[in-house]
């Protein structure tokens, strides 16, 4: 870590960290604006994380949002049918009403978006930079992994009402069996497909032996699909995983937007997700884009709950000097601290506030230490 990071604080730090890691891949900063025609949120209010937003009305007549997500806007702009792939990361602040909440809050998002042909390798490298920005955040962190295939292509087997598979699936994000076995015995859903929905809450665990317990659930070529894909991100991935990539069926987001994986990630001490990503060629269908995306979001206002990162002195030097003193050789002495990296401040007077390192004095001698708190 250099010494320009290393002071900032938790969040300030990650953006830094992360936006230099999407720039190694190629990645370029994409830049938006606060404000976005409201008929866009309008129009997707499904995709977004809240249906809450803020509009107003410009000097124009038209009527915007302040800006409640990033995606979609990236996805709106570029090329309905783009040559080569589109790769932009973005650090911007959306403002929406977090889950549980009331309020309005302005949230701070880093984030990428990998627009173009997705195959094998770019699936992969999306994955891994995921994993990598949580690790990036903190040693100890879980990434959680699904793909909508895999339980889309249930779904279309068991053919249930609109209003039925939507309150299972409900029951599968929350790992209620029970529940679904009590739905589908009230609704005459056959025993044997009633178990295999019902199986979905326990398909969870290293990613190897998940696929091998979910193979017994397959019903059709979406499902046998969904896990030869798996089976090949794990394979590739296996090296860097560590044991912090985790295969979850019960991870599922909207199925009119997403196919394909979908994923989740976890630090210590933050009980909700940091990171949230996934595939969502069905989006670019219905903004009329000949193309497939697939990104992810870090939520770097999240850290804020780990608490605030105190530094143990204000600065590094707390530099005194006399009236009368020599400034050419005050002004020496400062740029040979800073230029060794220390954080210096100089003043003619002691300081009863100011935690300090070193205290130290110019004098006929030059430098002398007066003080040390190391």
């Amino acid at each position: 870590m250099n010494t320009v990071t290393s002071d900032l604080r938790r969040e300030e730090r990650a953006i830094f960290e992360l936006r230099e890691l999407y720039e190694q891949y190629g990645y370029k900063k994409y830049k938006m604006s606060k404000f976005e025609e409201y008929d866009l949120y309008l129009e997707n209010k499904s995709f977004l994380p809240s249906s809450q937003v803020i509009t107003f009305t410009d000097l124009n007549g038209k009527l915007l949002a302040l800006k409640p997500d990033v995606t979609l806007s990236i996805a709106k702009y570029i090329p309905t049918c783009p040559a080569e792939p589109e790769k932009v990361y973005y650090n911007e602040n959306v403002y929406r009403t977090p889950r549980g909440s009331h309020e309005y809050k302005e949230i701070m998002q880093v984030g990428l978006e990998y627009l173009g042909s997705i195959d094998l390798y770019a699936q992969c490298e999306v994955l891994s930079l995921a994993l990598r920005s949580l690790q990036k955040l903190s040693e100890s962190c879980v990434m959680v992994l699904s793909d909508m295939g895999f339980i889309s292509g249930l779904l279309e087997y068991c053919a249930l009402p609109l209003a039925l598979e939507e309150r299972i699936v409900a029951c599968v994000e929350h790992k209620n069996a029970h529940e679904i076995k009590r739905l589908c015995a009230e609704n005459g859903v056959d025993e044997e497909l009633c178990q295999s929905i019902a199986a979905l809450t326990g398909l969870y665990g290293e990613l190897d032996d998940t696929i091998r317990r979910a193979r017994a659930l397959v019903k059709n070529d979406k499902m046998a699909s969904s896990l030869d894909r798996l089976t090949e991100i794990a394979s590739v991935l296996s090296a860097e995983t560590d044991g912090s990539l985790r295969l979850d069926f019960s991870v599922i987001n909207d199925l009119s937007y997403y196919n394909g994986l979908i994923f989740q990630g976890f630090i210590d001490g933050v009980p909700s997700a940091v990171l949230s990503g996934g595939r969502y060629d069905k989006l670019m269908e219905r903004l009329g884009k000949n193309t497939s995306a697939m990104g992810f979001a870090v939520y770097v206002d999240q850290l804020e709950r780990l608490g605030f990162e105190e530094r143990r002195y204000d600065v590094d030097v707390l530099l005194l000097y006399d009236e009368g003193a020599d400034v050419s050789k005050l002004t020496a002495a400062v740029k040979m601290l800073t230029n060794n990296g220390q954080r210096v401040r100089v003043q003619s007077a002691l300081s009863e506030k100011l935690r300090f390192r070193q205290l130290l004095k110019l004098g006929e001698r030059g430098l002398e230490i007066l003080e040390s708190n190391d």
